[in-house]
């Protein structure tokens, strides 16, 4: 009997640890199904998120292309404005203070005043405006061939100067004194962006 007790016994323990290792296993099997699921997930998760920041990377890179090819003909504008306006005020100036003085201007300013009417419009010949043209264009070029300077565009100190160059003109200005002009133009993010 005693040995039926053990054998019983032993079967029965047999049994049990059989039926653990299957619990076991089954319990691994669980966990790595579980512990995959959750890696395919996290990958998932971690691919969205590199697409989407490598979407906003591109808009931002389009962005900021675009802002700052507006940003660069705003500033190239301002400095030709600010150009015409020097050399239009000086060469205006000079014109007027040589028509005191110098025959050709005086007597076209004499003939298109005497020709003015409070009742008629102001009419400028063909020859007059060409003659005029020739006369401001002449002196523009005198003024550049010396050389102008500016010290302030839209307000902001700068120093740029144009000068004659190989049969045309060249702008010049230091790399602080464009940035510095540069930034003005550029929204306070892209000066942050680009010169931080």
């Amino acid at each position: 009997m005693e040995n039926k007790i053990q054998e019983l016994t032993e079967k029965i323990y047999a049994e049990g640890v059989e039926k653990g290792k299957a619990e076991a296993e089954r319990l691994v099997a669980e966990a790595q199904a579980k512990a995959e699921a959750i890696v395919k997930e996290a990958q998932a998760k971690a691919d969205a998120i590199a697409a989407a920041a490598a979407k906003s990377a591109e808009e931002l890179n389009a962005n900021t292309r675009s802002e700052l090819k507006l940003y660069g003909a705003q500033a190239v504008g301002a400095i030709k404005s600010e150009a015409a306006t020097i050399i239009t005020d000086t060469v205006v100036k000079a014109a007027v203070k040589d028509a005191v003085g110098g025959d050709a201007l005086k007597a076209l300013i004499v003939d298109i005043v005497s020709r003015w009417s409070a009742n008629e419009p102001l009419v400028i010949s063909t020859a007059e405006a060409a003659e005029l043209k020739a006369f401001f264009a002449a002196k523009a070029k005198g003024l550049l061939d010396k050389g102008v300077e500016i010290k302030q565009v839209n307000g902001v100190k700068t120093s740029i100067s144009i000068a004659p160059a190989d049969g045309s003109y060249k702008v010049n200005f230091g790399e602080g004194e464009f940035e510095a002009f540069f930034k003005s133009f550029l929204r306070p993010q892209m000066v942050e962006l680009l010169f931080s």
